[in-house]
C-alpha cells in the first residue's frame, strides 16, 4: 500500500524530481496547491509545501499524520483550528548560511560605507572618509538556534564579540554571554549590531520595542531577517527619525507586501529588502524531507519536529 503525499508548493515540479530521483519505497506523490487540488485526496498521509499553502489545502486531508515545511516559520498551520494528531516538522538546519550571507552582506556594507562611496562615484566627488571594520564590534542575537549559531560562528571569523537573547539555551560556544527574560536591556547595552532571527511566538511579539531601543547605544543597527512581529513598528520609526539608532536593515514585517504609505517607506536610513533573506530552495529542503521520510517509515524519530505550544 503506498504512501500519498501531497505537495503544496509553487515549486511543485523540481520537488517531485528531486524527490523521485531518491526512489523512496512505497511513496505516491500529487500536488494540491488549491483547496480543490485537495479534495480529491481526503487520505493523503504526508504534506510537504510552504505553510501558507498547507494552511489552505489541510481541512481537506483529515488523515494527515505529518507535515513537511519548507519554511523554518510554521506559524499557519499552528493556527488552532488546524491543530489535530499529526507531526509537523521544519526545515530547520538549512537557513542558517543564507540568513549569514545576509547579516554579514549588510553589516560590511555598513562598516565598509558602501553606500556613501557609491553616492560619491555618482557625484563625482573624491571621497577618503576612512571604513570602519567588523573586528571588535559585538552582535547581539534574539534567537540562538541553528541560524543564530551559524551567524555567531561567522561573527568570530571577523573579530566579534557576540551576545546572545534567547529563552533558555546556551549551546553555541561562539556565543561570549547569554541573556534570558528580563536581562533584555542589559543584552542591548553595548551593541554595535542587534540581529534579530527569533520566532514569532507570544514571547517574542513585540520584543524590540522602545525600551529596548533606548538601551541601544545610537551607533547601533538593528538588522531582521527574523519575524515582523517581533518588532513594534512605530517605536523603531521614531527612534530611526530621531538619529537614536544609526540605521536599520528590514526584511520582514507585519502586514507583507508592506503598504505603499506604510512609514518605514519614509524612514531615514533605513534599507527594504522585501522578505528575500533566506528562501526556499528544492534542492536545500528536498533533502530535509528524504531523510525525513526514511525515518519515516523506519518507526524513528523524525528531525526538526515542532512544538505546537511553544511555536517552534
Amino acid at each position: 500500500m503506498h504512501t500519498l503525499l501531497i505537495l503544496a508548493a509553487r515549486r511543485a515540479g523540481e520537488y517531485r524530481d528531486l524527490i523521485d530521483a531518491a526512489r523512496l519505497p512505497d511513496l505516491a506523490i500529487v500536488t494540491a496547491a488549491t483547496v480543490a487540488d485537495a479534495a480529491p485526496h481526503a487520505g493523503a498521509d504526508l504534506v510537504l509545501g510552504e505553510p501558507s499553502l498547507v494552511a489552505t489545502v489541510l481541512p481537506k486531508m483529515p488523515g494527515v499524520r505529518w507535515v513537511q515545511s519548507t519554511w523554518a516559520g510554521v506559524e499557519p498551520p499552528l493556527e488552532p483550528a488546524l491543530r489535530r494528531d499529526y507531526v509537523l516538522t521544519n526545515a530547520c538546519g538549512v537557513f542558517g548560511p543564507l540568513m549569514t550571507e545576509f547579516v554579514v552582506g549588510y553589516m560590511l556594507a555598513h562598516e565598509r560605507r558602501i553606500l556613501e562611496k557609491h553616492a560619491s562615484q555618482q557625484a563625482g566627488r573624491w571621497d577618503p572618509t576612512p571604513p570602519g571594520t567588523l573586528r571588535g564590534k559585538t552582535m547581539g542575537l534574539i534567537g540562538v538556534g541553528s541560524i543564530g549559531a551559524a551567524l555567531a560562528r561567522t561573527a568570530k571569523h571577523f573579530g566579534m564579540r557576540v551576545k546572545g537573547y534567547t529563552r533558555t539555551s546556551e549551546d553555541c560556544r561562539d556565543v561570549d554571554a547569554y541573556f534570558h527574560g528580563d536581562d533584555r536591556l542589559a543584552f542591548a547595552a553595548g551593541l554595535d549590531y542587534l540581529v534579530s532571527i527569533a520566532p514569532n511566538t507570544a514571547g517574542t511579539r513585540r520584543l524590540v520595542d522602545a525600551a529596548l531601543l533606548a538601551a541601544l547605544p545610537p551607533r547601533a543597527v538593528f538588522i531582521n531577517p527574523g519575524r515582523g512581529s517581533i518588532v513594534d513598528e512605530p517605536a523603531l520609526a521614531e527612534a530611526l527619525a530621531a538619529g537614536r539608532l544609526a540605521g536599520a536593515v528590514l526584511d520582514v514585517f507585519e502586514q507583507e507586501p508592506l503598504p505603499p504609505d506604510h512609514i518605514f517607506w519614509r524612514t531615514p536610513n533605513v534599507l527594504i529588502t522585501s522578505h528575500t533573506a533566506a528562501l526556499s530552495f528544492p534542492a536545500d529542503i528536498a533533502p530535509v524531507f528524504i531523510e525525513n521520510y526514511k525515518r519515516w517509515i523506519a518507526g524513528e524519530p523524525l528531525r526538526c519536529r515542532v512544538d505546537f505550544e511553544r511555536g517552534y
